[in-house]
């Protein structure tokens, strides 16, 4: 009898879970379409969601009945996310900038603040401190998402520690050592978890291009650093759940450039801002690197590329030759259809395409196989933030909402 109980409670888990994920893939849908793309019953897909209205985490739309000119009778009621079920605090840092978002159980942006990051920033003050901060006057100016408040979600930059608290490294200053996610988690008694810029840029690809959702894809972040998310056929790859790949600090020329890491000839020293920066004013490959390249610096790089400049044009031949020897090493192991360049260096693609499909034709797999295809994404920011939030909410329907009873409300 306890075996049977445990398997129903298991089913039951597993449907409730297959709709949530449906709703959170493809939007407000009717029960019929729900019923056709989870493989559930209509009967079973009508009782779960009465269950999950009751619960407080899903609703009828007003004004959302469809007549289909097809069908007859009454027209389907869509059944969405309710929006105020649960919220969500998504943190972006990043060398320049931190950015904090709160966003609904439904996805909605409700409100968001950002403020510049400097190398005194986290000298100066602990992270805890600073993002607290930020969490308390991002929470403020909306009083009624506090209560439930569900999750908080950062996007980092770095290789995190094993327990995923913090980070062994990070090109942001002073970040590196202080166990910051467990601090918050502490002082907010809520689930805090740290996420690789790389993975969410993988996650949040498939996400923007409907295309890209079930290929192999390697997203590659050009700007302040170089990093790589990979999805193989949807499945995002990395070290661990919340893992991605150091393709930045994979070594190009041994004994070359030095990189913010500290290390010398990684893919970053060549291919980042500062990478082109150093070499399109001919300062020597063991100058430190620029602490931070402003963007409008990067954009008048481009321009000059663009005109002529032939100093600038090979720092762009540089960039485009480390990663494309660094694609095409990868290409040994994974061998992606698509590889998406985002971030600022999307906008000097063209200047460095040449070189990195030169790299790539050096492969014996794309010799086999054909090249990938390379597409740029001039906003790098739209996908990290839609991969954060996805797997955030993604989370919540598994693991805090999937397994509610039925007399249990979400907001108990």
């Amino acid at each position: 009898m306890t075996r049977s109980v445990g398997d129903s409670d298991s089913v039951r888990r597993q449907n409730r879970g297959l709709l949530l994920s449906a709703l959170r893939a493809s939007g407000p849908q009717s029960r019929t379409a729900l019923a056709s793309n989870t493989g559930l019953s209509h009967a079973s897909v009508t009782a779960i969601m009465q269950d999950l209205i009751a619960q407080g985490l899903v609703e009828d739309l007003v004004g959302s009945e469809r007549n289909d000119l097809r069908s007859r009778g009454r027209p389907a009621t869509m059944v969405g996310f309710r929006r105020n079920a649960a919220f969500v605090v998504l943190i972006e840092l990043d060398v320049n900038k931190l950015r904090l978002s709160l966003v609904d159980y439904a996805g909605v942006l409700v409100d968001r603040v950002e403020s510049e990051i400097s190398p005194h920033t986290f000298r100066d003050r602990s992270a805890q401190s600073v993002l607290g901060e930020k969490l308390h006057f991002l929470l403020s100016r909306t009083p009624g998402a506090t209560s439930v408040l569900r999750r908080i979600a950062i996007s980092v930059q770095g290789i995190l520690d094993r327990d995923g608290s913090g980070l062994k490294w990070s090109p942001i200053a002073a970040l590196a050592g202080q166990n910051f996610a467990d601090s918050l988690a502490e002082e907010w008694a809520l689930p805090v978890t740290l996420y690789k810029r790389g993975r969410l840029l993988a996650e949040g690809a498939r996400w923007l291009d409907p295309t890209l959702l079930e290929a192999s894809v390697a997203t590659v972040f050009v700007g302040s650093t170089v990093a790589m998310g990979l999805s193989l056929h949807g499945q995002i790859m990395g070290r661990g759940d919340d893992g991605a790949t150091e393709f930045g600090h994979m070594n190009h020329i041994p004994n070359g450039a030095l990189c913010r890491c500290g290390m010398r000839g990684c893919i970053e020293a060549y291919a980042a801002d500062y990478g082109v920066l150093r070499t399109s004013f001919s300062v020597p490959e063991t100058a430190a690197p620029a602490p931070a390249v402003p963007s409008q610096q990067y954009e008048s790089l481009i321009q000059r590329a663009e005109i002529g400049d032939r100093t600038v044009t090979h720092g762009f031949n540089l960039a485009g030759r480390a990663i494309g020897y660094g694609l095409s090493r990868m290409l040994a192991m994974f061998d992606p259809s698509h590889v998406l360049i985002v971030g600022p260096g999307a906008r000097a693609l063209a200047l460095m395409l040449p070189e990195i499909e030169s790299a790539l034709t050096s492969s014996l797999v794309c010799k086999i196989n054909g090249m990938p295809r390379i597409m740029g994404h001039l906003d790098e920011k739209e996908p990290i933030f839609r991969g954060l939030m996805m797997k955030t909410l993604n989370d919540i329907d598994q693991n805090a909402f999937a397994g509610l009873a039925s007399a249990q409300r979400a907001t108990n």
